[in-house]
């Protein structure tokens, strides 16, 4: 059985939930728009089931299961929380987990009104997140390294959105993150993916972080690029200050990777447009803003 013949529908999951947590299954079950590598079920009220989907190993889902008990209670906004295991079967070959869900709007169909407010619950958060991890923290594999390292990345995304007007200024903030001297700190536990997908919103600012997949110990500055990809025109500066614990190396570090993430949510949107799997047309309005802000912010 391949991924694409795998279809995840609301009868699959009740079954399961009958096989492996039968007092579960008597709770309404209800599709979650979005997702790609998972797919997510509401589960009454307060609960999601995360099915594995497109992702090829499980590798995102166990990090999930081992890590976000641990950090979930010293972080300032909610987290999806596993509460219970799904394990593969004969019905379905891959893992599943039954975790909190965490109430809100994903930001790429919502938006930020409160600034000020959402600024300071970012840099509040990210404190929190960005503590000193342990040895046997997950290490980046497709993220985390040095923009010097993501160089060919950075062109690949460039070439295919060829945003004319503004590429010579986009080089140039890349080219600035490039020049930056590495981060020298301690390895520090690091989202790796905060994306306007993966962040919540109600009454106009920031209420909740989700999809932990990409964790990893690290370099904060991947995760610091979010003042730009997130919060509204104008706030970046407050991030910072707020957040007061990045020095100029790294914020040119984040600069740039915010740059680069940028350009894809760019070409997630330009493939949405051409109906190409995976694609978000939706995306691609997000991306163009949240160049304008690298370009002009801080």
């Amino acid at each position: 059985m391949t991924d694409t013949e795998i279809e995840i529908t609301e009868d699959l999951v009740r079954e399961l939930l009958h096989e492996q947590h039968p007092d579960l299954a008597g709770l309404a079950v209800r599709e979650v728009a979005g997702g790609w590598g998972n797919q997510m079920w509401r589960l009454g009220d307060e609960l999601a089931v995360r099915m594995q989907r497109m992702d090829p190993t499980p590798e995102l889902q166990l990090k999930e299961r081992r890590w976000l008990p641990v950090l979930a209670p010293r972080l300032p906004l909610p987290v999806p929380t596993p509460v219970r295991f799904g394990e593969p079967s004969e019905r379905f070959p891959k893992h599943w987990t039954v975790m909190t869900w965490v109430p809100g709007e994903p930001l790429d169909h919502g938006s930020i009104s409160r600034g000020a407010h959402a600024a300071d619950t970012l840099a509040g958060f990210l404190r929190a997140l960005h503590v000193g991890a342990p040895a046997d923290a997950p290490i980046a594999t497709d993220r985390g390294a040095h923009p010097k390292d993501c160089t060919e990345g950075f062109e690949n995304f460039l070439r295919a959105v060829a945003p004319d007007d503004i590429a010579a200024d986009v080089r140039a903030v890349w080219a600035d993150a490039v020049t930056a001297p590495e981060w020298e700190g301690p390895s520090v536990w690091v989202h790796g993916d905060l994306h306007p997908a993966n962040v919540v919103v109600s009454d106009g600012t920031l209420s909740g972080i989700v999809d932990f997949g990409a964790l990893f110990a690290g370099d904060p500055a991947w995760d610091l690029a979010a003042a730009w990809l997130l919060l509204p025109a104008g706030t970046a500066s407050r991030f910072f200050d707020t957040y007061a614990h990045a020095d100029e190396a790294t914020i040119r570090r984040a600069r740039g990777l915010a740059a680069m993430k940028s350009l894809f949510l760019l070409l997630m949107g330009q493939n949405g447009d051409r109906g190409l799997p995976g694609g978000k047309p939706h995306w691609g309005p997000l991306g163009r803003s949240a160049l304008d802000r690298v370009l002009r912010d801080l």
